[in-house]
């Protein structure tokens, strides 16, 4: 007899790091949490989405449909509205010096726009239950257990616990400053090659903006690069081997100040490259630019990928929450969505300047940190020889003194072909105050300074 009834990845399924780190923020009053990736409360747009959600509701001819089953791809309003704003993002990143809500109002060409409306049609866009679900859905539309994904080094942590789950495999491809190192990448894909691997190898998951966690945002020349060499290697592999790009902050860049460094531009999303619309997956999200409670995500997906994965999606939960969609596309058509995030750019630009201080302030110049240029985070390096894993001395040291901040370490797929490090931090600036964020930056900072000096 069986020693349990659970499928296969129901054995393997294990509680996501991000469960245990958001429930010690939530259940412990006196811990400043750095930790789990909250949004900022205070600046959560309450009144503005008291009154959309009026709008929608005013009326039975528009509150009805906002109350009733919608369509599983997506509110068609919304996709057209999304599928809108992804071009209007992108044309801007192409032409502009830098981004910024208010410039939304601006047009391509006519030739361009001509071929932006295939490239970003509403047609290609499905509405998800917040991007997450997205990424899920993807791993589990294109691979099969023992496939292999290959990721960033480090990368989002919640996206590898979905591989875990699902019994796949990470290949991590060392980060630089301006993204992935493609030398790496392709001594990878080619020792794959080799081995007779490749077959296993359905896509490269790319956190592009501000990455989670270290900040980084992957320039448009190495996102080319990457297609390239993903092209390269298909005919090895057999099939087509997908770019997942996870542009959850790509809106939350900061507008720009003296004591901080901006990036010249906010390079354009892979959809952009020549010829990368069949190959190209793109994730995004209005929970971190708007509300995280709404939990609306999306994605543009290449056929026949679109197709199953919608099929799969609506043997899931039929579709995303229709009130919330309709909520999102009443910010999006009144100016609401682009005012907030506006707001928004410079709430958290603030805030990582508060951080940026009291680090410079209380860290011991020993540790090593990453400015962001966006995003919700910093990223801290301590010397090799200083553990900074749940297990380790600094983590236990700073919960003692009612710190919390994410290990590095689970931020690192279980890849046998290097040695996992352990002496690094993700600290988030999103969702503590000001106060917090300093008195939270100052305990660390002592903890950091007791143990880095003995």
């Amino acid at each position: 007899m069986k020693p349990s009834a659970l499928s296969a990845l129901g054995q393997r399924a294990t509680e996501p790091p991000i469960s245990w780190l958001m429930h010690a923020a939530l259940s412990r009053p006196k811990l400043i949490s750095l930790a789990a990736g909250f949004t900022d409360s205070v600046s959560l747009p309450v009144a503005d989405a008291r009154a959309a959600l009026n709008r929608v509701l005013r009326s039975p001819r528009t509150g009805r449909p906002a109350l009733q089953y919608g369509f599983t791809a997506g509110d068609t309003v919304l996709r057209k509205l999304t599928a809108e704003h992804l071009r209007k993002l992108d044309f801007h990143a192409r032409t502009a010096s830098s981004f910024s809500s208010s410039s939304l109002v601006l047009e391509p060409k006519s030739g361009m726009k001509n071929e932006d409306e295939k490239k970003y049609s509403p047609e290609r866009l499905l509405v998800t239950s917040g991007s997450q679900q997205l990424l899920y859905l993807i791993a589990e539309a294109l691979c099969d257990e023992g496939d292999i994904v290959l990721v960033e080094d480090p990368t989002y942590f919640v996206f590898l616990g979905i591989l875990q789950s699902r019994g796949l495999h990470a290949r991590a491809v060392r980060l630089e400053r301006d993204g992935l190192d493609l030398a790496h990448l392709e001594r990878i894909l080619t020792s794959l090659k080799c081995r007779g691997e490749l077959r296993r190898v359905k896509f490269f998951y790319l956190v592009s903006y501000y990455q989670n966690p270290t900040g980084v945002t992957t320039s448009f020349e190495k996102k080319r690069g990457l297609l390239k060499l993903l092209k390269k290697f298909e005919r090895d592999a057999g099939h087509p081997i997908y770019l997942l790009e996870d542009a959850a902050y790509r809106e939350l860049c900061f507008p720009g100040r003296a004591d901080l460094p901006v990036s010249p531009t906010i390079p354009p999303s892979a959809q952009a490259v020549p010829g990368a619309a069949e190959r190209v997956i793109y994730a995004g999200t209005f929970s971190k630019p708007f509300a995280t409670g709404v939990r609306v995500g999306y994605g543009i997906l290449p056929q026949p990928l679109f197709t199953a994965v919608k099929h799969i999606k609506g043997n899931h939960d039929f579709g995303t929450s229709n009130l919330l969609q309709h909520l999102i596309a009443r910010a999006l058509a009144s100016g609401i969505y682009g005012r907030h995030v506006a707001r928004l750019q410079k709430r958290y630009t603030h805030k990582a300047h508060v951080m940026k201080l009291a680090i410079e302030e209380h860290f011991p110049s020993s540790v090593e940190w990453w400015k962001p240029e966006g995003g919700l985070y910093f990223w801290a390096r301590l010397p090799k020889t200083v553990p900074t894993g749940i297990k380790s001395k600094v983590f236990s040291t700073a919960l003692k003194n009612d710190v919390l901040y994410v290990p590095g370490e689970i931020c690192y797929a279980e890849d046998p072909a290097r040695r996992k490090p352990n002496h690094e931090m993700r600290i988030s600036f999103g969702n503590a105050t000001e106060k917090d964020i300093q008195e939270g930056i100052r305990r660390l900072g002592k903890v950091l300074q007791e143990i880095l000096v003995q």
